[in-house]
């Protein structure tokens, strides 16, 4: 079920009998025709196994399950929303960072060191993200939310693309990332403090980076 896009900050899903979709809870702004709106503990299409590994690390994002039939407009905070369509490849994204998501897409846990090794857990750290991060993997769609807008940038095999961790908002494809550390322009204008870290993404995919450092 794609998302219309209302604005810049609220999109907008159609229910139809038998669907069903995930959002976070208090997202739902309105909704016309026959909705519910139910707590979900199971952390989505995956299950509980997908989100032992959150609850252990107090990382887990409380969810909606939406059914019925009409249509629902989420929002949340005021944040930029961003709509990201999957064809099969599997979207790697912080949990707090997803407004709603097709409930025909399979959510998993994905350790962060599983992607870089000990960096992977630095990167997690240093950004604030935490140890773990959420897949989704399938056909539908995921709107996900930033500060100040996002772009898409590709990520190909001619060369890796670079991210400030702040501004990293999701990626997906057949994508590597480690962390690497660089003295560069911040530093030299006082911004930076000792090193300065980056997000080295290689691989085939698409990165989204948020027009801002600031989290969510």
């Amino acid at each position: 079920m794609p998302f219309t896009v209302l604005n810049s900050r609220m999109v907008e899903a159609r229910i139809g009998p038998g669907q069903r979709m995930f959002s976070q809870r208090g997202a739902m702004l309105a909704y016309r025709g026959d909705v519910a709106f139910t707590p979900n503990i199971q952390g989505g299409q995956g299950g509980v196994g997908s989100m032992i590994g959150r609850r252990i690390a107090g990382e887990a994002t409380p969810l909606m399950t939406v059914e019925g039939n009409g249509t629902v407009m989420f929002g949340h905070g005021g944040h930029h929303v961003h709509v990201v369509d999957l064809t099969g490849e599997t979207l790697y994204v912080e949990a707090d960072r997803l407004l709603a998501f097709d409930g025909s897409l399979q959510q998993g846990t994905m350790f962060m060191g599983s992607q870089g090794g000990v960096m992977g857990m630095v990167r997690g750290q240093v950004t604030g993200q935490g140890l773990f991060t959420t897949t989704l993997k399938g056909q539908g769609s995921a709107a996900v939310m930033a500060h100040g807008g996002v772009i898409e940038l590709p990520i190909t095999p001619r060369g890796p693309v670079h991210v400030d961790p702040q501004a990293y908002v999701a990626h997906r494809g057949d994508v590597r990332n480690k962390l690497s550390t660089a003295l560069g322009w911040r530093d030299m204008v006082g911004r930076g403090s000792g090193e300065a870290f980056q997000l080295e993404l290689s691989g085939q995919g698409t990165v989204y980076v948020q027009a801002s450092e600031e989290k969510l």
